[in-house]
């Protein structure tokens, strides 16, 4: 069985809840991705939640709220979807499948963020019937 720490992006950039949207949209451009983890608790490095390219646009600009003066924590998903480095692609699909995300943040055995599997990790794993189910699955409408 294929593990996730095969195919994850290791390190990825994060936010704080403070950081402000503006910032977070310029890291989504750097990074060339769609959603920035946001963490939080005692040590820093737990997974509080996510900001994605989608968030930035239902949470703010469709309601009429400038970007410019908010931060993560007034726009973020949460609680987000984690999974474990040494969980399965299979458990990471599921989670996906589930919820109807495109991406997974990874945590280590200390709940600390780790990684980050994104459908297209899925996709080069060259499980392209899983890859398939999964993105029929995530792009159904709500409650299909």
């Amino acid at each position: 069985m294929m593990k996730v720490d095969t195919v994850m992006t290791a390190c990825p950039t994060f936010a704080t809840a403070d950081t402000p949207l503006q910032d977070i949209a310029l890291m989504m451009v750097d990074q060339d991705c769609g959603q920035i983890p946001v963490l939080g608790g005692a040590n820093g490095r737990k997974p509080v939640g996510v900001v994605t390219d989608r968030d930035i646009v239902v949470r703010a600009l469709a309601k009429g709220r400038n970007p410019l003066e908010m931060t993560a924590q007034d726009c973020m998903t949460t609680p987000c979807v984690t999974v474990r480095s040494d969980d399965t692609l299979t458990k990471v699909c599921d989670a996906m499948e589930r919820e109807q995300i495109r991406r997974v943040l990874v945590v280590d055995d200390d709940g600390n963020l780790c990684g980050i599997v994104a459908q297209a990790d899925v996709a080069r794993s060259a499980q392209t019937s899983k890859t398939a189910e999964v993105v029929k699955t995530i792009s159904a409408p709500n409650g299909q």
